[in-house]
């Protein structure tokens, strides 16, 4: 390789990429690898931009799901790629496999999708609509005839597991009984021990206000679990391409379009850009006529979730990973600007095309 890859860069979880190389190319026939070069904005897999004679890819290590289901899910991707959803299609191996093992590590290979992504309210009106349009494309296809060999109709009513109050506040005193019995606290330690604690007397304000059914309202179906500014590509003000597809799963519609307008115009700004929301939602809604109830039961849901779960935490305390510490503390913020504000949200996600 003319471009070494820098393992100091990507961190231990990745540093057999070098050895595992020569392997990968000669089972994708890739032929000489010019250069590889870490993409450090992946949060849970290992991901590498690959330049070779042939062209660029984008090479992933499959970390977050089981390797039977990856496979799938590419088999998935190619089906959609045929039905003109803007992803890029798997390449198979001299084997037909769309997964290579190597020494029990699974990688997956894409074509390189030129373009980039658009973070929290970098985009415009019609571009937010655009989004609505391109989720409601995805939740089409995905339950479409294209995908029903490799992903069947749901049969039964959608569960929506829901947290106690009574958990919530206990797994809140957990993290603060782990943070009080530490030798050598730092920063981070400090911090999200006054965000638990600010955190409990939203508790004990707003706890009533849980869902008081796991029976989610509204259609469900296949869907992609993460649609947000970080697996969705721009390139002149259109979308060009929808990666990081290991999270297809059954979910209520409503669920995914409240967290992706959620993550993509909220979360990490302390606040919800209402305005684009409800573009985003119209635009949904004119490809999936789903009704305001739904997804008024939706957003309640993942208010709900926001204000039961410490994901973060559990990484960085329960897993010592500590690759989403940035996380926490803007979604506290939003939690508190979003529980202030759970009328005007709602409002928002009523919106009509």
């Amino acid at each position: 390789m003319t471009e070494a890859m820098d393992d100091a860069t990507c961190g231990s979880r990745y540093s057999k990429i070098e050895e595992d190389l020569g392997v990968l190319g000669e089972s994708f026939g890739l032929g000489e690898i010019q250069a590889c070069r870490f993409l450090p904005n992946g949060l849970m897999n290992g991901n590498w931009r690959l330049e070779t004679a042939d062209g660029a890819f984008a090479l992933k290590r499959i970390m977050d799901v089981p390797l039977p289901l990856a496979r799938r899910n590419l088999a998935v991707l190619s089906e959609l790629a045929d039905a003109g959803v803007p992803v890029g299609r798997p390449m198979a191996t001299s084997s037909g496999e769309t997964v290579a093992e190597v020494a029990g590590r699974g990688y997956c290979l894409i074509p390189w999708l030129e373009g980039g992504h658009q973070p929290g309210t970098g985009l415009t009106l019609a571009q937010a609509g655009d989004l609505g349009l391109l989720l409601g494309q995805i939740h089409r296809s995905l339950n479409g005839e294209r995908t029903i060999r490799l992903l069947p109709p749901p049969s039964e009513p959608l569960a929506a597991p829901v947290t106690t109050p009574y958990w919530a506040r206990a797994e809140a005193d957990r993290f603060l009984a782990l943070i009080a019995a530490l030798d050598s606290p730092t920063a981070f330690d400090a911090e999200a021990a006054q965000a638990l604690g600010e955190h409990k007397v939203l508790l004990d304000k707003y706890a009533h206000f849980h869902p008081g059914t796991e029976v989610a309202a509204g259609p469900g179906g296949w869907t992609h679990g993460d649609v947000q500014h970080r697996n969705v590509l721009w390139r002149d003000g259109k979308i060009t391409g929808v990666i990081d597809w290991d999270r297809i799963l059954v979910r209520p519609f409503g669920e995914e379009v409240a967290r992706t307008a959620t993550v993509q115009f909220g979360g990490e700004d302390g606040f919800l850009d209402l305005e684009r929301t409800a573009a985003f939602v119209a635009g949904y809604r004119s490809v999936v006529p789903i009704p305001v109830p739904a997804l008024a039961d939706a957003v309640e849901r993942l208010w709900w979730k926001r204000m039961s779960d410490y994901w973060q935490l559990v990484f960085h305390y329960d897993r010592d990973d500590h690759s989403c510490d940035h996380l926490f503390l803007p979604a506290e913020r939003f939690l508190a600007w979003w529980t202030e504000r759970r009328e005007d949200v709602q409002g928002a996600f009523a919106a009509m095309p």
